[in-house]
């Protein structure tokens, strides 16, 4: 999904810089999304919120579109336009706390009524704002009310619900004597587990077809299992460790990947524990975290090259993937909500490079069931290679439904070109070169196997076939079987 921030993805320079309206981006970003080729668009809150600053996430009209792209029905509009596209759309909705805005929830009657009265259960320190007393039933029924309103009101298709380890533990940011433990002496917060999990019994009981994602950054237990299995019902979770140990990886120097190879590979330990969704999400690039393109290691030409190798090993890892408005073209800045995206950049081949490779990511992605269909099951996934950390080179296989055929990954991320690198593969014969991070027509060197390799029947890896494959300096390939 591309994850969007609607005051910022474009502005109007010769009106004073203003956002564009809902109706605007009906027809602007849901057609760049679409020609994309992206599935979902997911946007950051746009519940009514005070504070610009926040980038929605302090709302305090939660049934209330923000009114600063226009009236609710041209919201409605927009999801129309994206669904006439062929696009979902995912809100992010935010039960994790409110503003003490005077017109907001906050002392509603005089008295703490959608709140706790003590600070210890009822204030975030991180963020100077209240937390919902889950508990109440009236408190659950407005937040229950209000998921369904956007899922029935709207047709959005989904919910990415933010800072759920913020609800399910009570000392959350908090030290010794800040906190109030539950009934059973505990650190977690019985009401917030009850509300999230009727929160998704209700939605997908209710409105078929939709979906809910849990931005969760701990190891609680069963996120994405369903309720009646004991799980908090979510359909998805937000897979920050997998996002974190990668990011930490390829910030390193090449020449030191090697010491850090278990970064890439340790994600797949727990890949399948829960339905994952990989995010590469505003959060990575602001606050100082820099671009995409500026966490890359290395020359400018290295600079690409890591990053169209770490999006090609991402689209090849278990999992849905997530990219934040602008790094499908390397933007260089960090995110500024109150500009628009540097679109000045696609004049420079590189970044119109990149921006193809995204494209025809997500294109493979959607037409090769092998690649998504098993995402979520451990037997989509097989490693070849994962031991190579000399030469930082990794191999798997990604699988689908009995026939459908399978896909070789291959990672080379270091900027040396390996040759004569025997790969072991499931069955002999010709294995098409489907997608390579180095092609020239994505700023690379053009450097590979010449659109494919021949297997013969050497085993190798413990799989009954094997070629001799060339890889280009930082690279990810894709390998299919039969004939181009």
């Amino acid at each position: 999904s591309y994850e969007v921030h609607l005051g910022s993805w474009r502005r109007r320079a010769g009106e004073g810089n203003r956002p564009l309206s809902y109706r605007e981006a009906a027809e602007e970003l849901v057609d760049y999304v679409a020609d994309m080729g992206f599935t979902h668009l997911e946007f950051l809150p746009l519940s009514e919120h005070p504070f610009d600053g926040s980038w929605g996430y302090q709302p305090v009209g939660l049934f209330a579109p923000t009114v600063r792209h226009g009236p609710p029905h041209e919201f409605r509009d927009l999801v129309d336009a994206a669904h006439r596209k062929g696009l979902g759309v995912i809100l992010d909705w935010v039960p994790g706390h409110f503003p003490t805005d005077a017109h907001g929830l906050a002392r509603f009657d005089g008295t703490a009524l959608y709140e706790h009265a003590d600070p210890r259960e009822g204030f975030h320190h991180d963020w100077n704002t209240l937390i919902y007393n889950f508990g109440r039933t009236e408190v659950a029924n407005f937040l229950y009310s209000n998921a369904l309103y956007w899922l029935e009101e709207y047709h959005v298709d989904g919910l990415r619900v933010d800072a759920v380890a913020s609800m399910l533990y009570r000392d959350y940011s908090r030290k010794e004597g800040e906190w109030v433990p539950n009934v059973h002496g505990g650190r977690e917060n019985l009401e917030a587990i009850a509300m999230m999990r009727k929160m998704n019994a209700l939605c997908y009981g209710e409105v078929p077809g939709i979906m809910t994602a849990a931005e969760e950054s701990t190891s609680f237990p069963g996120v994405s299992r369903p309720v009646d299995a004991g799980g908090l019902g979510f359909g998805y979770k937000w897979n920050m460790g997998w996002m974190n140990d990668t990011l930490s990886y390829i910030a390193h120097e090449p020449v030191h990947r090697k010491f850090h190879h278990h970064q890439m590979t340790f994600g797949l330990v727990y890949a399948f524990s829960e339905n994952f969704i990989l995010p590469i999400s505003h959060d990575e690039v602001v606050h100082g975290k820099g671009s995409m393109l500026a966490k890359m290691p290395g020359p400018d030409w290295e600079k690409f090259a890591n990053l169209r190798a770490y999006y090609g090993f991402m689209w090849g890892h278990p999992g849905k993937k997530l990219l934040f408005m602008g790094q499908e073209f390397a933007q260089r800045a960090e995110w500024d909500r109150a500009a628009e995206l540097d679109w000045g950049v696609l004049e420079a081949e590189p970044h119109r490079g990149m921006q193809r490779l995204v494209r025809d990511l997500n294109t493979l992605y959607r037409a090769t069931p092998a690649l998504h269909v098993m995402d979520c099951e451990p037997e989509g996934f097989r490693w070849v290679e994962a031991n190579a950390a000399d030469i930082s080179v990794y191999a798997w296989l990604r699988q689908g439904q009995a026939g459908d055929p399978p896909v070789a990954v291959v990672a080379n991320l270091t900027p040396v070109e390996r040759t004569g690198v025997r790969l072991g593969l499931p069955q002999a014969g010709r294995w098409r070169e489907v997608l390579n991070t180095d092609a020239a027509l994505y700023g690379g060197g053009n450097r590979g196997n010449l659109g494919g390799v021949v297997a013969g029947g050497v085993a190798h890896h413990g799989l009954p076939a094997s070629a001799e494959l060339t890889l280009p300096p930082l690279s990810v390939l894709y390998l299919m079987p039969g004939e181009d």
